[in-house]
């Protein structure tokens, strides 16, 4: 009897010890190297659909204490800092919010002049230049309606896709946007559904380098989500197989 109830508790150590191990590895991991994110909002479409999910390299730009499970407030700044590349998509803290986590595409970089008129972008004073590539049907229905397409190029030739309605759209033109030391200026490619950089007021305003979680790198799973979660049968057709593990640019 002593015997079998010392086999158990051997049993229970290592199970317990087990279990430790793997959490901590999944907390390493989470807070070194990857982070899963699911993607609530039409602001990205069409690189980003509601009911992605997608990883994010924590490294990409180091470490702040944002990138620290519950975000203890025990260091300021960045270490092993790395500085973004204009056209990325990174996911950041929400600076009204900190607790809320935002995925938006970088435009500006600390010293830019940043203004939209009349549904163009102007970087330091100079067009970037987009071209029509086709329309965009909402297929999900989660902002509806059809949309033109434009390959926008940024100054640094990074190239994405953005989606407009129109061009007299509330945020098609704004004041003349600064952007300050260590921080940065995001917008949205759904530039007509993106609360972002161009709303300091209730949006996103200026980001501070701070903020910055990590690179958004591909998705690894897609639904449109709709089914509930008994609809058991369903799941298959919900799935959109086409993103899975599709990079993002």
């Amino acid at each position: 009897m002593e015997e079998k109830s010392a086999e158990f508790t051997t049993w229970l150590i290592e199970t317990v010890k087990t279990i430790v191990y793997a959490l901590v590895i999944a907390m390493v991991i989470r807070t070194v190297l990857v982070q899963p994110f699911n993607i609530p909002s039409p602001s990205m479409v069409p690189t980003l659909l509601v009911g992605d999910f997608i990883f994010v390299t924590k490294y990409s730009y180091g470490y702040s204490h944002y990138s620290l499970p519950f975000s203890p407030n025990i260091f300021s700044g960045r270490i092993f800092e790395h500085h973004p590349e204009r056209g990325e998509v990174i996911v950041f803290r929400w600076p009204q919010n900190p607790s809320i986590d935002y995925v938006k595409r970088l435009i500006g970089l600390p010293g830019d002049r940043i203004q939209m008129k009349h549904g163009n972008l102007y970087i330091n004073g100079e067009l970037v230049k987009r071209e029509k590539v086709g329309t965009y049907i909402d297929a999900d229905g989660t902002i509806g309606g059809t949309y033109t397409r434009y390959m926008e190029t940024l100054p640094n030739g990074y190239r994405h896709v953005i989606i407009k309605i129109g061009d007299s759209q509330p945020l098609d033109d704004t004041p003349l946007f600064t952007v300050p030391e260590g921080h940065y200026f995001f917008m949205g490619d759904d530039r007509d559904h993106s609360s972002d950089s161009r709303d300091p007021n209730g949006g996103v305003g200026y980001v501070p380098a701070e903020n910055l979680i990590g690179h958004v790198q591909f998705i690894f799973f897609s639904t449109s989500g709709y089914a509930d979660w008994w609809e058991i049968w369903k799941w298959p057709f919900t799935i959109r197989y086409s993103r899975l593990l599709s990079g993002v640019h």
